[in-house]
């Protein structure tokens, strides 16, 4: 099938380093763009497959790597666009792609003529004479084709492609859902008094939202996960009240945007999936393809943390109750209570009010003399804003990164930036690839980092909360895990890591955020240039030890449900839709981690991570990545903290080595030994 050579994802893009050219990308080029990519990637596969040679490293494995290429850069811009500029249109169409894209990947996947070629190199790959990046990927290789059901027999294959299709269609139709669910569930302020206590340009950004709904007054927009920003400083207690509601009972409330239909539905489906895999329960399957190997190494570790991390929310739940007596209060402490009282309490024992800082986080600030300032100082990258690329939306940034900044600097590769929220893009915060790094297709990274931080009034500047400035540094860290990639094969690129280790690198890069030379080079005053007070970011860096306890039944919470989801056997009786609530309280309620006054970070209704972003069975890994983030800071801060030296081991040990090298061993080859949990307990308050 041939694709009109004016769509503009017939050929690489001739921009700069293949950018995509969005000011020529139209609606209705993705459609004509799948459908040839498709056709060419199977005709590429059947030349692969037809080769009379027997099968060798190069007429195989280095073939598939370099097959598809029409379908790649097609479906790496579609997939962004659905998730940031998700219209009607685009998730109608969203519904019609993405099961086809599953079903084709079955069909490379469950090629048993090409799973044969690929199983006779993987058996002689140590007597090939192939390097050990080779070697690697053959193994990677073979393993997601098995993984995959590549030696199921035909009529198992067959069903496991009816499982896989209707997978597709349901986590894709729980994320549009969701994202109508979140818009109408925005809630919607009349009486500006009602406000008291947000800033003024959170004020301002409310206006505005509500502006753009075509609504007299203000609309607070929910955020991705349970708490929402706003209630740390809202005075008026109904309306947290209103606002926590609306954002715990999201997608269960009935009515056209409930999802516990579809969150039943994709874990029935994917306990039969593993079952025909050959595993109890689609966890055991998720996480034997992770570092942490087994269910029950989770389990351990989460249950681990449940009872010392109750025992801490207790503590902290009395501090709670003695300062909303303080205030009068003699009612029973609520769950919308705990967030403000909590602040207030944070407020008084550090003397750091964290909302009041807002003014010293503007986004430029944060993003030039913060983010990029500390890769310069770690790993002397420079970055150079390029105007001369076209966007997507408006406000969206590129820069070139490059390494060093003298003549003989070079290229890594492109950052681009897209921060600020918008009805059509979906909530949370996320890196993406445009181009995967790859010496075989002699391509640099394009790398993507979204935000949704709210979009200030006209002419005002964007001030960011401390959380969303920890985001920032966040994300950024996977973003140079991207851009540092220096491997040979895109399969073995960048984040292509374990899911339970790939938020390891990003979690580190959080530490600069509150590093002494970091901050006072990034927080001043967006109107006056004062730099914040030194004793004060020492208390705002104190502070950070406050509330652990909460925050870790929170994220206990969230793990401990997203792995009971799929705990569920294969041929169980799906929960019922309205059971959901109760499954929950039962999962949590059986790992000692319920609270009626501290919900799960996300609760099943409103769980992207677990139902349709690819984070299924895998949400403990912030916890478990946590625990080699605790240990590598350690080292950092034995020798020396922000040094160029420091920076330079962990990108050329670590984040330039991706997949093609085994991660934990990566870790070793740093930190000389494996991890400790040791300074996770400590940070958490655990110990």
């Amino acid at each position: 099938m041939s694709l009109d050579p004016t769509n503009p994802f017939a050929n690489p893009s001739p921009l700069p380093f293949a950018f995509p050219p969005f000011d020529a990308i139209r609606h209705e080029h993705y459609r004509p763009a799948f459908d040839a990519g498709v056709a060419e990637h199977r005709a590429e596969i059947a030349a692969i497959t037809a080769d009379p040679e027997p099968p060798t490293f190069a007429n195989t494995v280095e073939a598939i790597e370099r097959s598809g290429r029409l379908l790649d850069r097609t479906m790496r811009v579609f997939y962004e666009m659905a998730n940031s500029m998700a219209t009607p249109q685009m998730q109608e169409l969203e519904g019609e792609l993405m099961p086809e894209w599953s079903a084709h990947n079955d069909a490379i996947l469950l090629d048993a003529d090409l799973f044969a070629r690929l199983d006779a190199v993987h058996a002689t790959r140590l007597e090939s004479g192939l390097d050990d990046e080779q070697i690697r990927l053959v193994e990677r290789h073979h393993t997601d084709f098995v993984r995959a059901g590549a030696a199921l027999p035909a009529e198992q294959q067959a069903w496991l492609r009816e499982l896989n299709d209707e997978i597709s269609k349901t986590t894709t139709r729980f994320g549009s859902t969701l994202l109508a669910e979140a818009n109408s569930m925005a809630l919607h302020v009349t009486d500006v008094s009602e406000l008291d206590g947000l800033s003024h340009d959170a004020v301002d950004a409310a206006a505005l939202a509500a502006k753009e709904r075509g609504l007299e007054g203000h609309v607070l927009t929910l955020l991705s996960p349970t708490i929402q920003p706003a209630l740390a400083t809202l005075r008026n207690r109904d309306l947290r009240r209103r606002l926590h509601e609306a954002a715990t009972t999201r997608g269960l409330r009935g009515g056209d945007h409930d999802t516990r239909e579809l969150i039943t539905r994709i874990a029935r489906l994917r306990a039969e999936r593993a079952g025909l895999l050959g595993h109890p329960d689609h966890a055991a399957y998720v996480v034997a393809d992770q570092t942490a190997g087994t269910t029950d190494a989770v389990t351990s570790m989460l249950d681990a943390m449940a009872a010392p991390a109750m025992a801490n929310l207790a503590a902290e739940r009395e501090a709670i109750e003695a300062a909303m007596r303080a205030d009068g209060i003699d009612d029973a402490v609520q769950p919308w209570d705990w967030t403000y009282y909590a602040a207030r309490v944070k407020a008084a024992t550090y003397d750091v009010d964290t909302a009041a800082l807002r003014p010293y986080f503007s986004l430029d600030r944060v993003l030039h003399d913060g983010v990029f300032f500390a890769a310069e100082r770690l790993y002397g990258l420079t970055f150079a804003e390029r105007e001369d690329l076209p966007a997507y939306a408006p406000d969206i940034r590129t820069y070139e990164v490059r390494d060093g900044d003298g003549p003989d600097s070079t290229v890594l590769g492109l950052f681009v930036c897209d921060w600020f929220a918008r009805p059509t893009k979906r909530g949370g915060a996320w890196m993406d690839e445009f181009i995967t790094q790859s010496h075989l297709l002699d391509e640099r990274p394009v790398v993507v980092v979204c935000l949704n931080v709210p979009r200030p009034a006209q002419g005002q500047p964007a001030l960011m909360t401390v959380d969303e400035v920890r985001t920032a540094f966040h994300e950024f860290g996977h973003a140079l895990h991207g851009l540092f990639s220096d491997v040979t094969y895109p399969r073995l690129a960048g984040t292509r890591v374990p899911r339970d280790f790939v938020e390891f690198p990003s979690q580190v890069n959080e530490m600069w955020a509150w590093d002494p030379a970091v901050l006072a080079n990034y927080a001043r005053h967006h109107a006056t240039g004062e730099p914040l007070d030194q004793d004060v970011a020492d208390r705002l860096i104190a502070s950070g030890e406050a509330g652990m306890g909460f925050d870790t039944v929170s994220m206990l919470g969230a793990a401990l449900l997203d792995h009971e989801w799929h705990r569920l056997a294969p041929g169980a009786e799906a929960v019922p839709a309205d059971e959901v609530e109760a499954f929950e309280a039962a999962a949590l309620e059986r790992h000692g981690v319920r609270s009626d006054l501290v919900p799960p970070r996300y609760r099943s209704g409103y769980f992207a991570h677990a139902f349709t972003n690819g984070y299924d069975a895998g949400y403990y890994s912030y916890l478990w990545s946590e625990v080699l983030d605790a240990d590598m800071v350690g080292w950092f801060e034995e020798n020396g903290g922000l040094r160029r030296e420091n920076g330079d081991v962990f990108r050329e040990r670590l984040l330039s080595r991706g997949g093609a090298v085994d991660p934990m061993e990566a870790f070793a080859s740093i930190r000389g030994r494996g991890p400790s949990t040791e300074p996770l307990l400590r940070r958490r308050g655990l110990v």
